[in-house]
């Protein structure tokens, strides 16, 4: 796979507009998603599901065929398996208010989950009393199966899980932590935010019982997002929203429910969204979660041999690339994490993300007040690295807190 002539696909590329090492935050676009979208501005810019005119088919059949090829690309059970949302932490939050827990049962987590994945149950236990219990990792943040079976039980309705981390880059063993789940009786919730842009993803394989994601992240259009469940999932989820399109037939006394994925979409959606969807997952269909995958590694690989050695530079998680999946976090001695992200922009106008990550709790826990982060992606390439790598190696030796030389 010429990945150097894909990255010529992406307007931000081809004009220059610095390294863009943010994509574990949210992703370019390339000309295909950016077409789609414009299309439906200009071709069919109408409301899909209620008007039965040509205009009105049109956006309809193609909301149809995105979840048909949404379904191929992740393996679904059903394309009414997939349900549109703005993004994963919409999609965490209607399973997570949904489930009816109740005063007693316990939820289990582990200790390096985003905020959105973490603070929708901290609610559901101030509110109705349910018990959190958490999976402990290393200090390198490396899923520990050990640490999560002594935290599972009888009274455990739910595990909820990232698939990999937006700090450290490792990746949770889903189906393995799904086997034993269900061996309880719990349903099984994924935030595959960081994952579902990487690898490949079997939702039938993988076996979890809901699987959440942000199409942003994944070349999508923005504020796109995606909830799976399984068809015997859903059926007893009720949505978080109601109103226009959620529902069968409402009398002034009773309403009943339309089936999945109608019930949980109330409302207009975003059509252009999803036009822009179905390009950005035919975009990586054509290239290969395989190669995606590949291709990160290597740049991970890279990167680490070209920063391992910069005096002061400490890494917030495993040493070892390839635990890292497409992120790397660090901290420089002496200098705090946004002040490196804003030095690296003026620099050479690096981009890259500082702070807790919406992942505090991992943070303070370690008695870390944030990370450097930089994430690659398909565009991104080794010139990439080496302006980085360049550009914190003089941040490093002009104003961090060790004098740094280079090994030869």
């Amino acid at each position: 796979m010429d990945f150097g002539r894909l990255r010529m696909d992406f307007p931000t590329m081809r004009e220059d507009r610095g390294v863009y090492l943010d994509s574990a935050c949210q992703s370019l676009r390339p000309d295909s998603v950016i077409a789609a979208v414009t299309e439906y501005y200009t071709k069919c810019p109408v409301c899909g599901g209620r008007s039965v005119h040509h205009l009105a088919n049109e956006v309809s059949v193609r909301v149809d065929e995105t979840r048909e090829e949404l379904c191929s690309f992740f393996g679904g059970e059903s394309p009414d398996c997939f349900i549109f949302t703005k993004n994963t932490t919409e999609g965490l939050n209607t399973v997570a208010r949904g489930l009816g827990l109740r005063r007693g049962d316990a939820v289990v987590t582990t200790d390096t989950e985003h905020n959105s994945n973490y603070v929708p149950w901290l609610m559901l236990r101030d509110s109705q009393g349910i018990r959190m219990r958490m999976s402990r990792s290393g200090k390198d943040g490396v899923f520990d199966i050990e640490s999560f079976k002594e935290a599972m039980g009888r009274d455990v309705k739910a595990v909820s899980v990232g698939h990999c981390s937006n700090v450290t880059g490792c990746v949770v063993p889903v189906k393995d932590v799904a086997e034993i789940a269900h061996d309880y009786g719990a349903k099984v919730i994924v935030d595959g935010a960081q994952a579902a842009p990487h690898m490949k993803i079997d939702m039938k394989k993988l076996g979890a019982d809901f699987y959440a994601l942000s199409l942003h992240k994944m070349l999508g259009p923005s504020g796109m997002g995606l909830l799976y469940g399984t068809g015997e999932a859903l059926r007893s989820l009720p949505s978080l929203e109601y109103g226009g399109g959620t529902v069968g037939l409402v009398t002034y006394d009773n309403v009943s429910f339309a089936p999945a994925p109608d019930r949980f979409e109330a409302g207009l959606q975003d059509y252009a969204g999803i036009f822009g969807t179905k390009a950005a997952v035919e975009y990586l269909e054509k290239i290969g979660m395989d190669n995606v995958a590949a291709h990160d590694r290597s740049l991970m690989e890279y990167m680490y041999g070209e920063i391992k050695d910069i005096k002061g530079l400490s890494f917030v998680g495993p040493e070892d690339p390839d635990l890292r999946s497409s992120v790397m976090s660090f901290n420089i001695a002496g200098l705090g994490a946004h002040d490196v992200a804003m030095m690296l922009d003026s620099i050479d106008g690096i981009m890259v993300r500082s702070g807790m990550h919406c992942a505090h709790p991992f943070f303070v826990s370690r008695g870390i007040e944030g990370s450097v982060r930089a994430s690659v992606y398909l565009y991104n390439n080794r010139e990439d690295i080496d302006r980085f790598a360049a550009a914190l190696r003089k941040v490093a030796d002009t104003f961090g807190g060790f004098r740094n030389t280079r090994r030869p």
